[in-house]
């Protein structure tokens, strides 16, 4: 199946793309995209074939993570759809989850929520407040042991394999990962869109009518939690609008650890 036709249909693009969305703003392919987008294409199907049957998509529901769902439905792959409901998504967030799942009905495809333990987050929150991860560094990563972390261990529990949308121009933490690496565990962990420029994956998005999060259409490149995400302003950094109060080299909230 060519990578240039459509499945189902999009209420979030469907015609030409409003002035100002980020499909206008950013849709501009390198010299290579083609030669990325088989490269993911192929690095996918090997995920799929290695791992059979125990391989997840870990989405964050971000952009990046949207092709790479589009590219699983698009070729058939047999690799599951994991994403974590933190408990403090945007509901433009929240939403995709179902639009995916409408969107890809003919695919089939389904995706795994994973949520946090209810009891541990009542007693974070009534022990440190709603607006702990504004306190200090260690606040805020526990929030996200507890709303992101744990929940990926049991995404990951029965799995041998994992697939991220991780970029290498997303930020310096995340320059030097490799297309296939090992987690902090020892699992195998693919990122084939680490190549991938920005002006590419919205050249994908507009060529393929992949639906995505309107939130980018307001400059924000980077969507986590609600409280920990904003707007970046021109020239700021992608990961420029999360955990903005915190240290350039604390923004990582430890999904993906680096093994060297």
């Amino acid at each position: 199946m060519s990578d240039t036709s459509s499945l189902g249909s999009s209420s979030l693009i469907g015609g030409p793309a409003p002035a100002g969305s980020a499909i206008t703003l950013y849709n501009n392919p390198s010299p290579t995209y083609a030669d990325k987008v088989h490269a993911t294409v192929e690095l996918l199907k090997a995920a799929a074939i290695e791992h059979n049957g125990k391989v997840v998509q870990a989405t964050s529901l971000g952009v990046e993570d949207m092709i790479v769902t589009d590219l699983i439905a698009r070729y058939q792959l047999p690799i599951a759809i994991g994403t974590l409901e933190t408990g403090k998504l945007h509901p433009e967030t929240a939403s995709l989850i179902g639009t995916i799942e409408t969107h890809y009905a003919d695919a089939g495809l389904h995706v795994e929520v994973y949520k946090p333990v209810q009891e541990a987050v009542i007693e974070f929150v009534q022990k440190n407040g709603e607006k702990a991860m504004y306190e200090s560094i260690d606040l805020r990563k526990a929030c996200c042991g507890i709303r992101k972390l744990e929940p990926l261990s049991r995404m990951l529990a029965d799995r041998t394999a994992w697939i991220t949308g991780l970029r290498r121009e997303q930020s310096n933490n995340r320059g030097d990962m490799a297309a296939h690496e090992l987690d902090d565990k020892g699992r195998a962990k693919f990122n084939p869109m680490i190549d991938w420029t920005w002006g590419d994956v919205w050249h994908y998005v507009s060529v393929n009518h992949v639906p995505y999060n309107p939130l980018h259409d307001q400059f924000m490149p980077s969507i986590g939690c609600e409280p920990c995400t904003r707007a970046i302003a021109v020239g700021e950094d992608f990961r420029a609008g999360r955990w903005w109060w915190e240290d350039e080299k604390a923004k990582e909230c430890g999904l993906h650890v680096h093994k060297n």
